[in-house]
């Protein structure tokens, strides 16, 4: 079996202290039937060099992104509702519908809704002082550590 890379992978980028955005990481952990998912913290050099090479500031902690084939030629970054939609779209099953139906309102709806949570996040789901670390199961998903 050859070994996984960042590139065979899509990469979601994700604010390491936050509530919600552990929250997320986790679902997507338990989901992700595919083993489709890599992981890093916006905190992290990764995220730094990654984001900034698409113009995306990565101090920016209210965002989301998931970037495609990371260091290809054809690499993409999505961001905001496109990001989680997106992810639920390749977790199949009833959130890649609900990810395919969402999909379809307008962009500026989606990352309305999308701005709203995330303005109030730390206030609705906390806020840790430092980045959670996975456990020994997951550790290798996640590539800034």
């Amino acid at each position: 079996m050859a070994p996984l890379t960042a590139a065979s992978h899509p990469i979601i980028f994700y604010d390491g202290v936050c509530g919600l955005c552990n929250r997320t990481v986790r679902f997507v952990l338990a989901r992700d039937r595919h083993d489709l998912f890599r992981f890093a913290s916006l905190q992290s050099a990764l995220a730094h060099q990654a984001l900034t090479s698409h113009g995306a500031d990565p101090a920016d902690l209210d965002t989301m992104y998931v970037m495609l084939d990371y260091q290809q030629p054809t690499e993409r970054l999505f961001k905001k509702s496109d990001a989680v939609f997106f992810i639920l779209r390749q977790l199949g099953g009833f959130w890649g519908g609900i990810g395919a139906v969402a999909g379809f309102l307008p962009r500026f709806f989606r990352d309305f809704g999308y701005n709203q949570v995330a303005s109030r996040r730390y206030r609705l789901f906390g806020k840790y002082d430092s980045c959670p670390l996975p456990d020994e199961r997951t550790r290798a998903k996640f590539l800034d550590l």
